[in-house]
């Protein structure tokens, strides 16, 4: 040990006298004094700052060590790890919530297994779940109807039919099955023969493809007053939403429409021209109708409001096309700053709100002024579909742009309708439409029943069940 110690103090001698500049072969026993105390003075310094040295780097070692994993090479640059970030606090968990049991089943050891005795009473150990699903057969129910003669006027008794709960008309499927059909064809979304075979497999019933297609009319046709219902409700509505999207019958295109408020959903499918709109909201209806910019919605002369969400994405579209076209990007600017700013406005009374629709108007009048009839310019038709839509109407006295601002209950843009069409696209993706004339009516109005209980935040099966229930006039 201590001559390692003395070759460890020759080294740093060695080492010193490197930094210093001190001459190696320098006889001390026979330097003079002020040279030995230059050379001193100097190894001093130097060995000062050595021993700062050796104090940072085993700070930055330790640091290292404690951070990095056993095995990972230090970083080759050599450079100070920079501090880290706070860590993002973690999210708040949930634990899951254990269910309300249905059977209680009870596990104990009945006898010692040391000494043979008997055991009884206990306390809790602990628990466990198990959440299954019993096999349920399908349950065909004969209904026999036994005729009886009176013995004093001999007159035959025959029971009437009650069928009230059980089934739906002379169905021979009872109510809980029909209803199973429908909301497995609507909601899922599930072909004929997946649902044939739904039956078969988890409840051992075999229907034919035919029986279960008439099992989904049957609930079509039960459910026309309900469907009426709808329609006279949304006839009635202060706002109603529209759209259309394709829809082919037996190879030929058609459009299926959308007509919705908040808590009913209305479809049908029928050709792309004015007349629809007619047809469903007709001569009683005096709310606000919000559309996009198709043609069909002219027709219709009472308050309307245009989709924001359409026009915008118009003029995004139009800027990528033209990115370098700079009165265009500042035209794009400045309509989407009038649209939040209208966007933003709550208005404390109808009447400040109708005096900023006004103003909005005017401000958006002189946006499209300049570009409106420059050919040059890419804006011009955007321009144009404004002018058409922004001035006043005669029935109403205001355009079809800015209605929202002064009724708070509309809203800028027909999402609504897009929202309540993508069931319907997503099932024509599946099936690639119907086949056939009663094949539409029957979907469509599926979906107008379905979608309103689920507008409505009801249990479809709950609510199909109650309305194959009711008598039917």
């Amino acid at each position: 040990m201590a001559e390692r110690g003395g070759l460890k103090g020759w080294h740093r001698w060695w080492w010193l006298c490197h930094i210093v500049g001190v001459e190696r072969n320098v006889d001390l026993r026979t330097a003079s004094r002020d040279v030995l105390i230059d050379i001193i003075t100097r190894l001093q310094a130097a060995n000062a700052l050595l021993e700062q040295r050796i104090a940072q780097l085993e700070g930055q070692a330790k640091s290292q060590n404690s951070r990095r994993m056993p095995g990972l090479k230090p970083k080759a640059d050599g450079k100070p790890a920079q501090p880290k970030k706070p860590r993002r606090a973690r999210r708040q968990g949930f634990a899951r919530t254990r269910m309300t049991p249905t059977h209680r089943v009870e596990h104990a050891v009945e006898q010692c297994p040391g000494c043979g005795t008997q055991l009884s009473g206990g306390w809790t150990q602990r628990t466990r779940e198990v959440i299954d699903l019993p096999q349920v057969p399908a349950e065909v129910t004969e209904h026999v109807y036994l005729a009886r003669a009176c013995p004093i006027c001999q007159r035959r008794c025959i029971p009437k039919a009650q069928s009230k709960g059980v089934a739906a008309g002379k169905q021979r499927l009872g109510v809980n099955l029909l209803s199973l059909i429908a909301a497995l064809r609507e909601e899922a979304r599930l072909p004929v023969r997946t649902i044939q075979w739904y039956l078969e497999t988890v409840h051992g019933l075999h229907l034919s493809l035919g029986a279960i297609v008439g099992a989904t009319r049957k609930v079509a046709g039960q459910a026309q007053r309900e469907l009426a219902g709808i329609l006279e409700r949304i006839r009635g509505s202060p706002v109603v939403h529209a759209d259309e999207t394709g829809w082919r019958e037996d190879g030929n295109n058609g459009y299926v429409w959308t007509f919705s408020t908040p808590t009913e959903r209305y479809f049908l499918r029928r050709g792309r021209d004015k007349t629809v709109v007619d047809e469903v909201l007709g001569e009683e209806f005096a709310g606000v109708l919000v559309g996009d910019f198709y043609a069909a919605y002219h027709h219709y002369d009472g308050p309307k409001q245009r989709c924001w969400a359409h026009l915008l994405r118009d003029i995004h579209d139009l800027r990528v096309l033209h990115p370098k076209d700079r009165r265009l990007v500042r035209w794009a600017r400045a309509v989407n700053r009038l649209y939040r700013l209208a966007a933003d406005f709550t208005g404390p009374s109808a009447k400040q709100g109708r005096t900023a629709r006004l103003a909005l108007e005017k401000r958006l009048l002189a946006l499209r002024q300049p570009y409106l009839d420059d050919p040059s310019a890419a804006q011009s038709k955007l321009c144009r579909r404004i002018s058409n839509h922004i001035k006043s109407l005669p029935r109403t006295g205001y355009g079809e742009l800015f209605v929202f601002v002064a009724e708070p209950e509309v809203p800028p843009d027909n999402n609504a309708a897009e929202r309540n069409l993508r069931h319907l696209v997503v099932s024509r993706k599946i099936s690639g439409g119907t086949r056939s004339h009663q094949g539409t009516d029957t979907k469509m109005t599926l979906a107008s029943i379905f979608g309103t209980w689920r507008a409505q935040g009801l249990n479809p099966l709950s609510a199909c069940r109650q309305l194959l229930s009711s008598p039917q006039l």
